[in-house]
């Protein structure tokens, strides 16, 4: 249940908006700080830090995180999915053995040979920093800290290889049908060369909704200006301040960034919904423990007579366009197509897997899980963690993702190629240690 409540404004998006307001205001205006200390940090305060995961749970408006265990035999009012299963040795979250792990994904089922298209709303997010008195701050030369989401970043969006057909050993596809073609290849093999949408695809539709607005309290960000001192280069945000920004506190709740689209008819339970900000990232605890620059989740709403009382269930993912520089090789759609990739594997958030173990070979980093979280276990890798597509005169940077024959230490892969990842098939190419149990320690 939320503990503060953040007004979120519906306003028009406008044509030719940029990504940051850059008029600026009476100079005689105070910049925003805290105590003598200003919510402002240095441009280079990102200089080595690294993306952290965090894995949200589905939100419900009731105050009760819902298990999302009714996602098959129409028990929910959600988007279309199929289920399956692999058998593998394994351990649970108690350290129970488990050998057979149940998995639900979006679309339909490979085997079926089918195209499946989901409508995929984009709604671009205005982040405003409030001062003390609760007005929108002012950075030390005036300008208002407001973030905007504008038409160049959604264009860019729009172009990228997450709603674009690029070239993929898969296919000319967007980059999530390419990675679901992939891991199932065993089943849906070429099929019809994939120029077209016969066969087994799974394809977004994306449309373009009114812009929202969010309000972050003062003293639950930091920012970093540009250098001409407009908002912004970037912005942190407390990580739970923010979600209580996006998910209805309760279920006719129109303030909350989804609550207002789902009243306003502008996103439905069977669609595949984006939350787009531009270099919004945000921190757990302390503004030195960051960044995560997006997740995925549900957002849980009761059922009434018109849809037979079932539980309705939207699937959403917040994710940042990143600008060049401030993560080295994640840039541009590096965090969406990460996002909406684990979406496409887990969209329930309810997949779990055998323990598992991902070691950077060249700094020993290493991240120990046990969820379908396919962009987790490449983003702590330091050599290919992202791919690159050339598409409307750029380069992209979509994410490398692990394919189900990864979590289910087959092999051989039984993957397109024989391959552990995608796009690119040389990022992965070692299993995880098997038989972990939990906290990955080694099975006696």
């Amino acid at each position: 249940m939320k503990t503060t409540k953040v007004i979120a404004l519906a306003i028009a998006a406008a044509a030719g908006c940029t990504d940051a307001t850059s008029t600026p205001v009476a100079s005689n205006q105070q910049a925003v700080s805290a105590d003598g200390d200003s919510a402002e940090v240095p441009a280079s305060f990102l200089a080595g830090k690294r993306a952290i995961q965090q894995r949200v749970a589905p939100r419900s408006s009731a105050g009760v995180v819902s298990s999302a265990a009714k996602n098959t035999a129409g028990g929910i009012d959600s988007l279309i999915s199929f289920s399956g299963s692999f058998t593998t040795p394994g351990f649970d979250d108690a350290g129970n053995p488990q050998s057979v792990w149940p998995y639900t994904m979006v679309g339909r089922d490979p085997r079926e040979g089918r195209t499946t298209r989901f409508n995929a709303p984009i709604i671009p997010v205005t982040v405003e920093l409030l001062d003390r008195s609760g007005n929108v701050g002012h950075t030390a030369s005036g300008a208002p800290l407001r973030m905007v989401t504008g038409s160049d970043t959604v264009t860019s969006t729009l172009n990228s290889p997450v709603f674009q057909r690029s070239k993929t050993t898969a296919g000319n596809v967007q980059i999530t049908d390419g990675m679901m073609r992939a891991q199932f290849f065993g089943a849906v093999g070429d099929g019809d060369g994939d120029h077209d949408d016969q066969g087994y695809h799974t394809i977004l539709d994306p449309s373009v909704k009114p812009t929202r607005t969010v309000r972050l309290p003062f003293g639950t960000y930091r920012f970093a200006p540009k250098a001409d001192g407009t908002c912004c280069a970037f912005i942190l945000a407390d990580a739970s301040t923010f979600a209580n920004t996006l998910f209805p506190a309760t279920a006719d709740d129109t303030t909350s960034v989804l609550g207002a689209a789902e009243h306003a008819g502008d996103i439905h339970t069977r669609d595949i919904t984006t939350l787009l900000l531009r270099d919004v990232y945000l921190f757990q605890g302390s503004p030195a423990n960051c960044c995560i620059l997006g997740f995925h989740s549900v957002d849980v709403e009761p059922g009434d007579a018109r849809n037979g009382n079932r539980e309705r269930q939207y699937v959403m993912n917040y994710s940042s366009y990143i600008s060049d520089g401030l993560f080295g090789s994640f840039s541009d759609i590096t965090a969406f197509s990460h996002e909406m990739s684990e979406l496409f594997a887990d969209p329930f958030i309810n997949n779990a897997t055998p323990w598992w173990l991902s070691i950077d070979p060249f700094t020993g980093a290493g991240l120990c899980q046990n969820n379908l979280e396919t962009g987790d276990v490449i983003e702590v890798l330091s050599v290919n963690p992202t791919a690159t597509a050339a598409l409307h005169n750029r380069t992209y940077h979509p994410s490398n993702e692990a394919l189900l024959s990864w979590f289910a230490f087959e092999s051989p892969s039984s993957s397109h190629l024989g391959a552990y990842s995608f796009p690119d098939e040389t990022t992965l190419t070692s299993l995880s240690p098997p038989n972990l149990l939990p906290g990955c320690v080694p099975a006696p």
